[in-house]
């Protein structure tokens, strides 16, 4: 019985049988899993914008319906963050910018996003203004999060700021109704 048990694995050894299949296995499984890694990653990214866009547009349609009442930045943030479902820590992580826009004489929005950086000193908001009725309002909302896997080449490609977190932003313009 030794004597066979060890005539087989040598026979096992010596046979190349399959080898051509196991290089390409070690050569294609890293990057067919990578492209795994990826699809979760984007698929979760895809989820959270989905649910910021639509907070952000359920608040819209609120403040732009209620133009009369003076609503604070925390409250407009409460909107946000209760009609985006459950995407993070979005109390603390969701940073508003609402400025009023001539259309005649239209100012963009400047390119750097005003998001929070829990790794620096706290920043005052920047660009927050009620409009009045009939103005033209741009609102742009900052969340940050964590992406689920930062090794996949979905997350190395997030640009992440001193703790860790990456930023994704939607924007949204809408009329101040007449009371």
């Amino acid at each position: 019985m030794k004597n066979s048990l060890k005539n087989m694995l040598r026979r096992f050894r010596k046979s190349e049988d399959g080898s051509v299949f196991v290089i390409e296995f070690v050569i294609l499984f890293p990057l067919i899993f990578g492209i795994f890694l990826s699809s979760i990653e984007m698929s979760l990214y895809s989820a959270r914008q989905m649910h910021l866009n639509r907070g952000l547009e359920d608040a819209v349609r609120y403040i732009r319906l209620n133009t009369r009442s003076g609503m604070t930045h925390d409250q407009i943030k409460d909107m946000v963050c209760e009609g985006a479902g459950n995407i993070g820590d979005c109390a603390t992580t969701l940073r508003l910018e609402m400025v009023s826009v001539d259309p005649r004489n239209f100012t963009k929005l400047p390119t750097d996003v005003d998001c929070i950086d829990a790794s620096a000193p706290v920043k005052p908001e920047r660009g927050f203004t009620l409009g009045k009725q009939h103005d033209l309002m741009l609102l742009r909302a900052c969340l940050k999060f964590e992406p689920v896997i930062p090794t996949s080449s979905m997350g190395f490609k997030l640009v992440t700021d001193g703790s860790g977190q990456s930023a994704m932003y939607a924007i949204s313009a809408f009329v101040q109704e007449p009371g």
